[in-house]
């Protein structure tokens, strides 16, 4: 489970964003601060797995924050979180090493993505036992020339990910449940593969809105 250190100024979009970061599988938050000053202190507290820091705080701007804790050696993920617009905005948080940048208002899907995305890094970067040219393409969202998936993440297994691959493109288009079904495993492992494949852009997403909420149906690109 990933820990999610949420920083707005702003109570009630800091409330939204933490009940989006819980609604998200493999992921949860573990404080949300409303200052600069409140969101180093929790960083270095509770050293969370990643950060999502508004740019605009009252006592200092989530650029300095994040400037901060590099300067003290603190490699947290950070996901920029702002209405700027600025393009010196985004360099800076580029400059600072933020693992992403997203510009509010967003939507739960749009969060969900680039959780999705930074959690595939580290997986695999933590699995990683060589460096190719594939492999660092995979981690600056670059598709490797050969249209093959960046490296498997932490409990997925080759084998399995190529039945899950080869579900989908028989059928066109499938659910997490009707892949479990196909391949003969779990629907909670079924997801994981398919996510993985939609990150690494092998796969496409269509949400098919009915009763209650909308089923993710994963398809060929």
């Amino acid at each position: 489970m990933r820990e999610v250190l949420v920083v707005d100024d702003d109570f009630m979009v800091a409330d939204i964003h933490r009940r989006f970061v819980d609604r998200i599988d493999g992921f949860r938050t573990v404080e949300v601060a409303h200052t600069g000053a409140a969101a180093l202190d929790a960083a270095r507290t509770l050293h969370p797995d990643l950060i999502l820091l508004d740019v605009y705080l009252p006592d200092m701007t989530g650029l300095q924050v994040l400037q901060q804790l590099r300067g003290e050696g603190d490699t947290v993920g950070v996901i920029m979180i702002t209405a700027a617009r600025e393009l010196d905005t985004v360099t800076g948080a580029l400059d600072g090493g933020a693992a992403d940048y997203l510009i509010k208002p967003f939507e739960f899907d749009q969060l969900r993505t680039k959780l999705a995305a930074f959690a595939a890094r580290a997986d695999a970067l933590g699995a990683a036992v060589g460096i190719d040219q594939t492999f660092v393409d995979s981690l600056f969202g670059h598709s490797p020339a050969t249209g093959e998936p960046p490296p498997m993440p932490k409990g997925l297994g080759a084998e399995t990910a190529q039945l899950v691959l080869e579900a989908v493109r028989e059928a066109g288009e499938l659910s997490a449940a009707e892949c479990a079904d196909r391949v003969g495993i779990s629907r909670v492992s079924a997801r994981r593969y398919l996510e993985y494949f939609l990150t690494a852009g092998v796969l496409g997403l269509r949400l098919q809105y009915g009763a209650g909420r909308p089923e993710r149906r994963y398809h060929t690109v």
